[in-house]
């Protein structure tokens, strides 16, 4: 890849990894951003993989600034109720490839989502009313 020059300077970027503080309602968190910089204007240029990075950052941070599970504890639980990340899309919601992206930071849980792993965690059984919904809700009609 041929470097890229400053938009500001014209001086050529070089790659690098600095110190990026991320806020989000009030609260910070400093990430490693990997990236193009130019040392004479302080511009950088982050490319689809660099911002993935900041983005996982700030998805870990709302999760913790709003209540809910961030990505290690959705991995924790799933894999203590011995789910796989699809049985745990199906049967808990958000479809087959939710707890991928849950997992990997790039989605933030939803609240409804978080309560229902939390729960699950604390009476595993949940599980088999889950899995036998379709006969519960057919009973209640």
């Amino acid at each position: 890849m041929v470097k890229p020059v400053c938009p500001e300077t014209g001086a050529p970027m070089h790659r690098d990894t600095r110190p990026m503080t991320i806020t989000y309602k009030g609260k910070s968190t400093t990430v490693s951003m990997p990236g193009w910089y130019c040392d004479a204007s302080g511009e950088s240029i982050h490319s689809g993989s660099d911002m993935k990075i900041s983005d996982r950052a700030l998805t870990a941070l709302k999760a913790r600034v709003e209540g809910r599970l961030d990505p290690q504890g959705v991995k924790r639980i799933r894999k203590s109720l011995g789910l796989t990340q699809k049985d745990a899309g199906r049967l808990i919601g958000g479809g087959p490839n939710a707890f991928q992206k849950y997992e990997s930071g790039d989605v933030l849980v939803s609240s409804a989502i978080t309560s229902a792993l939390l729960l699950l965690e604390n009476d595993p059984s949940g599980l088999d009313v889950l899995r036998n919904k379709d006969e519960a809700i057919s009973g209640h009609r």
